[in-house]
C-alpha cells in the first residue's frame, strides 16, 4: 500500500530595511530567545534548555489572547528548536516542537542579506523569512502567509527604529534590546 503523503505549506515573507547594513541588524535576529523584544504579539520568551547560539537550544513563546468578557483570556504557547545558526551566512532555522495552536509540523529560516541599488551600492539589508509546515487546523494557508509577513513587517520596524535611535543615542540603547 502506498504511503500517502501529506501536503505541504510553504510560504516566504520579505522585508527591507533602508539604511541599516546585515551586520546590524543580525544581532537582533541571532538572539534567539529575545524575540518577544521584537514583535509585539510575543508576551514572553526565554530559554528551555541548550547554549545560547547552538542547535539544540530550546525556547518557550507565549502570548496572551485578549477575549470579551464572556471567556477568559488564553495563552498560546509554542516551544521552538534552534537547528542551525551560521553567523558569517547571517542564517539560523528552527522548528516546532510543542504548542497549543494546531502547529504539526514547521520548520522556518531565517536570513539576513544585503540590499544592493542599481549601480552595485550596498544601500540597505533585507530580511527573509521562510517557511515549511503542514497544514494547520482552522488556518488557511493565506492566513499563515499574512500572519508571517505581519510579523516581519513588525520585527523590521522594531530593528530599523533601534539602530535609528541607537545612531542618534547610545549604542547601550540598541544592546538593551539585543541582550
Amino acid at each position: 500500500m502506498a504511503e500517502e503523503t501529506q501536503p505541504r505549506w510553504e510560504g516566504k515573507a520579505i522585508a527591507e530595511l533602508k539604511g541599516p547594513t546585515p551586520d546590524q541588524a543580525w544581532p537582533f535576529l541571532a538572539d534567539f530567545c529575545n524575540i518577544h523584544k521584537l514583535l509585539p504579539s510575543i508576551d514572553t520568551c526565554h530559554r528551555v534548555e541548550g547554549v545560547q547560539g547552538q542547535p539544540g537550544l530550546v525556547r518557550y513563546v507565549a502570548s496572551t489572547t485578549s477575549s470579551d468578557n464572556s471567556e477568559p483570556s488564553k495563552v498560546k504557547w509554542a516551544t521552538e528548536r534552534l537547528l542551525m545558526m551560521d553567523p558569517s551566512d547571517k542564517c539560523f532555522s528552527y522548528e516546532v516542537v510543542d504548542n497549543n495552536i494546531g502547529i504539526k509540523s514547521y520548520v522556518a529560516t531565517i536570513r539576513v542579506m544585503p540590499m544592493n541599488d542599481e549601480d552595485g551600492k550596498m544601500v540597505g539589508c533585507m530580511i527573509e523569512w521562510s517557511f515549511v509546515a503542514e497544514p494547520v487546523e482552522c488556518w488557511g494557508l493565506q492566513d499563515m502567509r499574512s500572519y508571517f509577513n505581519f510579523c516581519l513587517q513588525s520585527v523590521t520596524k522594531k530593528i530599523e527604529s533601534a539602530i535609528q535611535e541607537a545612531s542618534g543615542g547610545s549604542e547601550k540603547d540598541v544592546i538593551s534590546l539585543v541582550d
